[in-house]
C-alpha cells in the first residue's frame, strides 16, 4: 500500500524560491469526504489521478495512490467534474536540512497562501526545520488542498 508521511509549514521569507523555476499546478477533486480523496491533478505537462486516505492521529501520515493519466482525460475531469474552486499553485522545490521541501505559492481563490510540504520515511523522522520555514500546520486540516476548495484562504477571518 502507498503511504504519504509529510511534514507542512508556512512560508515565511519567499526569498527562497527567487531565481527557481516553478511548475504550475492546476487540481481539483471528484470526492472530498473526510475518508477519502479523490484528486486530479495537472502538473505541468503530466497528469495524474491521486486517491488519498484519512489521516492518521498525527495528521502526518495517510494512505496514497498515485496514478499517471492522460493530459486530456484530466482537463475534461477538471472542467466538468470537479468541485469548485479548483486549486491553482506554482510548486517551487528546495533542498533544505538534507531533504526536498515542496513550496506551494496558491493562486486563485487561496492567493496569498504560502505552504511548504517535506516527505519523511517515517512519522517520527528528524526534520530540520529551515529559517524561511514559520509555524508548523501540519495537523490543522484547513490548510489540507482538499478544504481550501470548501473553505478557500480567501474566505478566512
Amino acid at each position: 500500500m502507498g503511504r504519504e508521511i509529510e511534514r507542512k509549514f508556512l512560508v515565511r521569507d519567499m526569498s527562497v524560491v527567487a531565481g527557481i523555476p516553478g511548475v504550475a499546478f492546476r487540481q481539483g477533486y471528484l470526492s472530498t469526504e473526510p475518508e477519502r480523496a479523490v484528486r486530479v491533478r495537472r502538473a505541468g505537462e503530466g497528469a495524474f489521478v491521486t486517491i488519498k486516505g484519512i489521516s492518521g492521529p498525527s495528521g502526518a501520515s495517510r494512505a496514497e495512490f498515485e496514478y499517471p493519466i492522460p493530459a486530456e482525460d484530466a482537463d475534461i475531469m477538471l472542467d466538468e467534474l470537479a468541485l469548485r474552486p479548483l486549486i491553482e499553485k506554482t510548486r517551487y522545490r528546495v533542498e533544505a536540512g538534507g531533504r526536498i521541501w515542496e513550496i506551494d505559492v496558491f493562486a486563485g481563490a487561496n492567493d496569498g497562501l504560502v505552504v511548504a510540504e517535506v516527505e519523511l520515511p517515517a512519522e517520527d523522522a528528524a526534520v530540520v526545520v529551515p529559517a524561511w520555514a514559520g509555524a508548523e500546520v501540519t495537523g490543522d486540516a484547513r490548510y489540507f488542498n482538499a478544504n481550501l476548495v470548501a473553505h478557500p484562504y480567501r474566505d478566512w477571518a
